[in-house]
């Protein structure tokens, strides 16, 4: 049994650093930044490029190309795609060369590091491909959250391998990176259900569009009956503020597709729609077994610049990936974080929706979280502000152990554990007394000081494995021997 005194963690000497030189491609419209309050200077820009002669072109073009081309993969096919959004601009008899095409497409693009201010927030599951994998060993895929200029969160992925002593070691990333190409998906009626009632929108309006589409539909099938309410409007109530919410909720389902050719830690899931447009925070990734069937879902924060909302990502390859609003009170503020299978038949999640303890929801419904129960309140000084889960549950032959975190004196963040009872998880059944990790003097400094934090870790090998963001300045990985962490949780 390991001693009061003793550290139950040890820290791998690895460190994932943020790096500016991981930039994305963003179509760039003058005029349009997010803080000036005016038309697009598209028009006239363009204008410019278009009195240029040949000779600027060509000579512009390649300065453009010896620069930025070996920092993307495929840059060509990115300007010519950002040169087609402003071909309505452009006279009907007006045709552009490759070059100038090109040069078009250059001046309405940017770059975006994407990793230049900050790298944290890891979540760690085993990865769908073992193949080629040593033996005794984990592939995993890692999820972090990379924060850029303006503070805006991206999700970006690492791979690694844990081996057969419990050792994890994180793979360079790619030497691109990317966002991937937007489709929409299908859409949910009790999703709309509940938050229309939850804003006090349910009623006459609601039940007229989502009686007539059954439980799934599409984008269209939704258009066509708003339309039809519409026609309608002056026999029931509140028929456009109604119209506006729904559009508002559905807005928030889409999906994006990555090439299968790429590596993995090129793909950088980008904020797509308002709701999320200041970033996609937090992602708590858990590989979900359900009669069988494996899928790996993620809640994440969804940041609009004024508020919060929760959104479930779903993938089964990391290649597509679709994304949906979650709803209910349980699902009302950050952090919530899915137990790995059913439990009793229902969902369960690790949700703090009064931001300060964890509970535990239950749901029918993989995306409404109705309500919330208590389980675990701040009891100790290093997690006197407030509690949260640190990541998805995991079931050991003892109970759910349940990483948390704790906020303490000079808000620092530390790292904790629980155990719940397996087929009862609002039952605690043991607890750390102390943290499992805190910040190292030498891990004191960074964008946000005084912080150790994980979305998620995973066993391997006898041995809990957790990656760590430090300060928001690098992500780190600690083990733990599950046996003596089962030995302090029982104390």
């Amino acid at each position: 049994m390991t001693l009061a005194g003793e550290r139950l963690a040890t820290r791998s000497p690895q460190r994932v650093a943020a790096d500016p030189s991981r930039v994305v491609t963003r179509l760039f419209v003058p005029g349009q930044e997010g803080f000036e309050a005016q038309d697009s200077r598209a028009g006239a820009v363009l204008s410019r490029i278009l009195s240029l002669t040949d000779d600027e072109v060509r000579a512009t073009l390649h300065d453009v190309l010896s620069r930025f081309d070996g920092r993307h993969r495929d840059l060509k096919a990115t300007l010519r795609r950002h040169a087609g959004e402003f071909a309505d601009r452009l006279d009907k008899d007006c045709e552009l060369d490759e070059s100038r095409m090109l040069l078009v497409g250059a001046t309405f693009t940017n770059e975006y590091a994407i990793e230049g201010a900050a790298l944290c927030n890891p979540s760690m599951v085993a990865h769908p491909d073992q193949s080629d994998v040593a033996a005794g060993s984990l592939r995993f895929v890692m999820s972090v959250r990379g924060i850029g200029e303006g503070h805006r969160s991206t999700i970006g992925f690492r791979s690694g391998v844990v081996d057969s002593a419990g050792n994890a070691t994180v793979d360079e990333a790619a030497r691109f990176a990317g966002t991937g190409r937007m489709r929409p998906t299908m859409l949910e009626a009790a999703v709309f259900r509940t938050e229309l009632r939850e804003q006090g929108r349910g009623g006459e309006a609601a039940d007229y569009v989502f009686d007539a589409l059954g439980e799934l539909f599409t984008w269209s099938d939704l258009d066509e009956q708003l339309d039809k309410l519409h026609d309608h409007l002056r026999t029931r109530g509140h028929v456009e503020e109604t119209i506006t919410v729904i559009r508002s909720i559905a807005a928030r389902a889409y999906a994006v597709e990555f090439p299968s050719d790429i590596n993995l830690s090129e793909c950088v899931l980008w904020p797509a729609m308002d709701a999320e447009h200041a970033g996609m925070e937090d992602a708590r990734f858990v590989r979900f077994v359900d009669d069988g069937s494996v899928s790996y879902h993620a809640t994440y924060t969804a940041y609009s610049g004024s508020h919060i909302s929760q959104q479930l990502l779903t993938t089964t390859d990391f290649r597509t990936f679709t994304s949906g609003p979650l709803v209910g009170r349980a699902a009302a503020n950050k952090g919530l974080a899915l137990f790995p299978r059913r439990i009793n038949g229902r969902y369960a999640a690790m949700s703090r929706s009064d931001r300060e303890t964890n509970t535990v929801a239950f749901a029918d419904h993989l995306s409404v979280w109705p309500t919330a129960s208590p389980c675990q309140a701040p009891a100790e000084v290093w997690e006197t502000l407030q509690l949260g889960n640190c990541g998805p549950p995991i079931e050991t032959g003892e109970g759910w152990l349940v990483l948390t975190h704790g906020v303490g004196p000079m808000r620092t963040y530390s790292i904790g554990a629980i155990l719940l009872d397996l087929d009862d998880p609002t039952r605690v059944i043991g607890r750390l007394r102390r943290p499992l990790l805190t910040p190292e003097p030498h891990e004191r400094n960074g964008y946000v000081p005084n912080v150790v934090y994980s979305c998620g870790a995973l066993v391997h090998a006898g041995t809990l494995v957790i990656p760590i963001g430090i300060c928001d300045s690098a992500i780190g990985v600690a083990t733990v021997p599950l046996a003596d962490l089962m030995g302090e949780l029982g104390r």
